[in-house]
């Protein structure tokens, strides 16, 4: 999903690199973006509006790293403030569908998935190299953030048409749930591996003595 999306969100970041915005800047504009329009939703409990509003926020906040390409800016530093803010951003949005919709623990379930995800790979970065494009997972933090604006907009509609969506959310939150914590399974696995493969090198053979 990233390949396909950077290309788009370079172009989509022009104004903000033309009128000198800086990563960091775009990085914090852009939780504090989503921070407003989750804190919205616990007062106007549209569905379909909070979901319109978040793939703005979302759109707005993916374009710290077209910026930081663009204006050369990318630093250790940023990408670490980016991944923490994503984090709460995730909460934010997760913590309002639940308040309004009561799905506490489908919506604890999803964000444990989300942060097992990013922690597998985080802790593992502690004892091997880790390159940042080499985890073609299934369910990153893209692919999370299409799925729930996809999820609450059709909820939304089906609420603007009178019909029942209730069953749809709680659905799509499980399958969230499933999702996130097979991608986390699949990081774990692919650590070991990694990781077994070094534990063997590191083993040396051990020499026989005279007379064994």
């Amino acid at each position: 999903m990233r390949d396909r999306f950077d290309p788009i969100l370079e172009r989509l970041a022009s104004p903000l690199v033309r009128v000198g915005m800086t990563p960091n800047q775009v990085t914090a504009a852009g939780t504090l973006l989503v921070f407003a329009v989750s804190g919205l939703y616990l007062y106007h409990e549209s569905t379909l509006l909070f979901g319109l509003t978040l793939i703005f926020a979302a759109l707005f906040d993916g374009l710290d790293g077209a910026v930081a390409r663009r204006r050369r800016m990318a630093t250790k530093t940023g990408g670490y403030l980016d991944a923490i803010a994503d984090r709460y951003q995730e909460l934010a949005v997760l913590c309002a569908i639940a308040a309004v919709n009561d799905l506490w623990a489908l919506a604890l379930a999803v964000f444990a998935g989300g942060v097992l995800t990013s922690y597998a790979k985080a802790r593992a970065a502690l004892e091997i190299a880790v390159g940042n494009r080499k985890w073609p997972d299934l369910f990153e933090r893209a692919e999370r953030a299409i799925f729930l604006c996809t999820l609450l907009v059709v909820c939304g509609l089906l609420d603007s048409f009178a019909l029942p969506f209730e069953w749809l959310l709680s659905t799509g939150l499980a399958a969230m749930a499933v999702l996130t914590h097979f991608t986390a399974l699949q990081r774990i696995l692919r650590v070991v591996r990694s990781l077994r493969l070094v534990d063997s090198a590191m083993v040396q053979p051990s020499v026989s003595q005279p007379g064994e």
